[in-house]
C-alpha cells in the first residue's frame, strides 16, 4: 500500500479532503433548515469538485507519461473516486442538517462536475482543470434558463431528476470527461 500513500500524496489528496471537509462544515453551521435549495447544493458539489481536481494531474506530467505503470485505470478510479466524494460529502451534511437537494440531483450534478474537470484537466491541464466546471457552473446560475431542450441541457445542473436532457448531458460529461483523462492524461 505504500504505492498507495505516494500516489494520494503527489496528487494533493489530504489538501483536497480538508478543503471538503471545511466546506461541508460551513454549510452545516451556515445554511438553516428550510426548503430544498438547489443552487446551494451545485455550489457545494462544484466546490468540492474544484477542490479536488487539482489532483488530476501530478507533479511532473512527462514523468508520469514514461512511467511503466498503467496510468488507464488509475485515471478512472480517480475521475470517479472524486465524484463520489464530493457527492458523499454533501449527502453527509444533509443527513445532519437540512436537505439542500434531493439524492438523485447530488449523485447526477457530481458526475457531470466531475466529468468537466476531467475534460478541464485534459484541455487547460490540472491546475485550469476547474475551469470547466466553474464556468459552466456560473452560467447556470447566472445565466437565465433559456426555454425547451436547449434550457434543460446548458441548465442541466438545477433541473430536478427525471428531466430527461438533463440526466444525458451529466452522464455524457461524465462518460466524455472519464474516457478522454484515461486515455489521454492532463495536459501539460
Amino acid at each position: 500500500m505504500r504505492w498507495l500513500g505516494l500516489y494520494a500524496r503527489s496528487r494533493q489528496v489530504p489538501t483536497s479532503a480538508a478543503a471538503v471537509l471545511l466546506v461541508g462544515l460551513a454549510v452545516w453551521a451556515l445554511v438553516e433548515p428550510g426548503p430544498s435549495d438547489l443552487g446551494t447544493a451545485v455550489l457545494v458539489l462544484g466546490a468540492n469538485v474544484v477542490a479536488a481536481s487539482v489532483g488530476l494531474g501530478g507533479q511532473d506530467v512527462l514523468l508520469e507519461r514514461t512511467a511503466a505503470i498503467r496510468w488507464l485505470p488509475r485515471r478512472v478510479a480517480h475521475v470517479l473516486l472524486i465524484g463520489a466524494v464530493a457527492g458523499a460529502a454533501l449527502l453527509a451534511v444533509q443527513s445532519v442538517g437540512t436537505e439542500l437537494a434531493p439524492t438523485g440531483v447530488v449523485v447526477r450534478d457530481s458526475a457531470g462536475l466531475v466529468g468537466l474537470a476531467a475534460l478541464g484537466a485534459v484541455l487547460c491541464g490540472a491546475q485550469l482543470a476547474w475551469t470547466l466546471p466553474t464556468g459552466w457552473l456560473a452560467a447556470a446560475l447566472l445565466v437565465p434558463v433559456p426555454g425547451g431542450t436547449t434550457g434543460k441541457v446548458l441548465n442541466w445542473m438545477i433541473f430536478p431528476t427525471g428531466t430527461t436532457a438533463s440526466d444525458w448531458t451529466a452522464w455524457t460529461l461524465l462518460a466524455t470527461g472519464t474516457v478522454a483523462y484515461a486515455l489521454a492524461g492532463p495536459r501539460r
